[in-house]
């Protein structure tokens, strides 16, 4: 019997929206803001499926996210905004049943420079029971 996988890794080229980018679109027009949340969303999805990336089967878990930025000039907590937007696209894409505190019981965020390959990395792994 094949074992089930205990982690998921997922590689997400390029840098998502951040905080002070989405404000400004806020400010412009509140339907703006939510199509480009709508975009992102999708893109994930788009992504996830492209990559044929399978459901997670194990619940609750804890998602690690790596960013990857071209540079420093963007605070962390601004960058790691996104994250809202690509949980949803999870969701959307099918990888998670869904988003809640029942089935995502933690998130971390670590912070690194790749001029070259900006992107964002995830690893999906089952929550330790003992929390």
């Amino acid at each position: 019997m094949a074992r089930k996988p205990k982690s998921i890794k997922i590689v997400l080229e390029g840098e998502f929206t951040d905080l002070n980018t989405y404000i400004n679109v806020e400010r412009t027009h509140r339907f703006k803001a939510s199509a480009l949340k709508k975009h992102e969303t999708n893109l994930v999805a788009d992504l996830v499926g492209y990559k044929q990336v399978p459901p997670v089967n194990f619940y609750p878990v804890h998602i690690a996210f790596t960013w990857y930025t071209k540079d420093k000039r963007k605070d962390a907590d601004n960058v790691c905004f996104s994250r809202k937007f690509l949980l949803d696209g999870l969701v959307k894409g099918g990888v998670l049943f869904d988003d809640s505190r029942k089935y995502v019981g933690g998130f971390s965020d670590t912070f690194a420079v790749d001029k070259e390959n900006p992107r964002v990395e995830i690893v999906i792994t089952k929550l330790s029971s003992k929390l």
